[in-house]
Parts: structure tokens; sequence; C-alpha cells
């Protein structure tokens, strides 16, 4: 799959999670095998560009390409200066939000809630694209709600406008993230538009991405929540898709590593405090599925430095590869 002159190593792409895919997520994914990593959203509101939050979202720094920005707003010019910013600092392709379901974003008329406008979808990608030189997607939902899925009618006005890929998560908003995703509003928007389609929603597995890829001919998928505490799986998903063979859950002593050497990068990009304080729930979607992390819990998040969180996790996981060596 091509994005303008970005071709990608396969088909399999990590959705942009706000608090979740950051720097160190994203590198991480991308080494463990994602073809893309998409960043988490950064406001167009100019207000916020120096805060510290802001800073991070839009440190790039030792990332492979392509880099991938997901922008955020609901007028045509913040939107394009934020897109013309975002690139000067080292973006590649800019990602517009139009999916994010989130009432704090709807009730400012954007993400999902742009749906219900489609002049103003037109105005704001019109001025995105032609603001920049760098390819430009557009990640939606099926439409506002189950009686307004206009999906079809956004994504052509989203071919019309430049947008060289559009990524469909298979809800409308007011589904949030309840119930089960759909498809055949996926499959409807690729058979009406020529760009690349990437399928999004409830892929958590690789049979589960080959069944949706085949259902709604899309191009490529997006994983998002499946991939929290378990970022090889992009790579188990793409493996899959090539080779036709499902790969073992990786062993305990992996997933450790794997953990710890997100932990690190974690403390490194925030700063000690702040580090820990973002790791917790990281090391919760790596644990929560492990015999014991319950009764553990409560020691690996009084921990209030990183050397403290560092070596109760360690010894969280040592504990279990022991007493699996011992079992066998």
């Amino acid at each position: 799959m091509r994005i303008g002159p970005y071709a990608l190593s396969n088909p399999v792409i990590l959705a942009p999670m706000a608090g979740v895919t950051d720097r160190p997520f994203r590198l991480l994914c991308r080494e463990l095998g994602a073809g893309m990593a998409v960043s988490e959203m950064v406001s167009a509101n100019v207000k916020l560009r120096g805060t510290r939050k802001s800073q991070l979202r839009i440190d790039h720094a030792g990332e492979p390409e392509p880099r991938s920005v997901q922008i955020l707003g609901a007028d045509p010019g913040l939107m394009a200066d934020a897109a013309r910013y975002n690139v000067e600092r080292g973006a590649q392709i800019i990602d517009i939000n139009m999916g994010c379901p989130a009432k704090k974003v709807c009730h400012v008329a954007a993400g999902s809630a742009l749906l219900k406008e489609e002049s103003l979808v037109g105005r704001i990608l019109d001025a995105v694209v032609t603001a920049v030189d760098v390819p430009v997607t557009l990640k939606i939902r099926t439409g506002w709600d189950t009686t307004q899925r206009n999906g079809v009618n956004i994504a052509r006005i989203a071919e019309s406008a430049g947008i060289l890929a559009l990524a469909v998560h298979g809800r409308t908003r007011a589904c949030g993230f309840g119930g089960v995703a759909e498809y055949d509003t996926i499959a409807a928007i690729k058979a009406s538009i020529s760009i690349p389609v990437i399928a999004n929603g409830d892929i958590d597995s690789p049979q589960k991405a080959r069944a949706v890829m085949q259902a709604t001919s899309a191009d490529a998928v997006m994983i998002g929540r499946a991939a929290q505490g378990r970022p090889w799986l992009l790579h188990d998903v793409a493996h899959y898709l090539a080779r036709g063979e499902i790969l073992p859950e990786p062993p305990l002593n992996r997933v450790r590593d794997i953990m710890l050497r997100h932990l690190n990068r974690l403390y490194e990009f925030y700063g000690e405090h702040s580090g820990v304080l973002v790791a917790r729930k990281h090391i919760s979607w790596y644990s929560k599925h492990h015999a014991g992390w319950e009764a553990y819990r409560h020691s690996v998040y009084q921990a209030t430095t990183p050397q403290q969180q560092y070596r109760h996790v360690r010894a969280f996981f040592d504990t279990l590869i022991n007493r699996m060596e011992h079992a066998a």
C-alpha cells in the first residue's frame, strides 16, 4: 500500500490514540513490525502549541518514515495553519481527525461531530490539502449515528479534495466504542472511491484482520485498543496476512523485555515523575491477563521513582517466569 510517495512495509497501521500513541509507543510498534504508526491528535488551537503536552506530541526524533501526524480542529484556516506547522516540525503525512467520538471534542464541533456538516468537511479538507505539499489522509467513522451513516458521501468528498488515503472506524459517533463494529459501510466506501481505504474497529487478532479485509476489500487495517499491552500484535497480523501462519504468543521473558524497554523510553521521554505516572496504564495493559497481577498491582502503583517501578515490574514477571519454569 502507498500513501503518496511512501510505500508501507506492510498493510498494518497503529491507530492514533490520545494518551497512548506517543513517540515511545510509536517507535516500539514500528520496531516490532507496524507498517506505520499515527501520532496522537494535535490540536489546531494556536493557544495550546506552547504547552508541554503539545510540544511532546510533535516530538518525532528518531522515528522512521513515514511520520504521520494527526491534527484536530473545526476551522479550515486553523487546520491549514496546523498542517503547515506540523510539516515544518517533521510530519511527512498529515492525518485529519474526523473520527474521535469524545464528548469534549464533539462539543467544540471537531472530531466525528464534523460528519454532520458535509460542506464544512469539504472546506477543511480543501484548506489542508492546499496548505501543504505532503500527503493528507483522513480518519472518519461511518456517520454521526445509525440513522445518518453518510460515510460514502464523506469518502467521495475526501477523494475529490485530494485526500490520499481514508481510514474508517466501523462505528458511528453515537456508538462510541460500544457494541460491535460493522464493516458493510466500510465495504460500501471502498466500492465508491479509488483511493486506499483502511479498515478500523474491533480488529484484535490476525484472523479478524484477514476476515475484515476480505469483507471490505480494504487495502490495510488499523489496530488501536487491541495493541495496548500487545504491541507485537501488529507484526503478528502482518505475518499472517503475508504468509497465512499464526505465530504463537510471545514467551513471558520476551513480554517482560519489551515492556521494560518501553518503560525506560517513557522515563526518558517524559522525565522521571511524569514517566512513572504515564507508565502505570501501560504496565496494567501488559500485566492484567497474568495470574497474580491484582495482588501485585498495589505495590507497582505505589512506586514513585522509575527505579522502584522498574524493579517491582521486573520482579513480578521474573516470579511468573520462575514459576512456569519450575512447573515444567
